[in-house]
């Protein structure tokens, strides 16, 4: 029996590789809208964060989101996007 390739994913917080289930997925849309994509599959440029404050708050100082977008990124994504993860949590 093989074993099944399991995909890895590097958080643009604190940059440990995880797999890609055990992340949040950030994308940026067509229309250059960041969101959250709970379910991983919606179109877009993708980046991917630890489930936790602390990663989002690491690359929200790092630049994290704006390196992988190439873009800059406004102050009320961030807390947006905060708000959601938040969600996320306690469901």
């Amino acid at each position: 029996m093989s074993m099944k390739k399991v995909p890895l994913r590097q958080c643009i917080g604190c940059g440990e590789m995880k797999s890609k289930k055990e992340m949040i997925r950030v994308i940026k849309t067509a229309e250059d809208e960041i969101m959250l994509d709970a379910t991983g599959r919606k179109n877009g440029r993708g980046a991917y964060l630890c489930p936790s404050k602390e990663c989002l708050k690491r690359a929200v100082k790092s630049r994290g989101l704006e390196r992988s977008f190439k873009m800059a990124i406004p102050k009320e994504v961030y807390e947006t996007l905060e708000k959601e993860m938040e969600e996320l949590g306690k469901s």
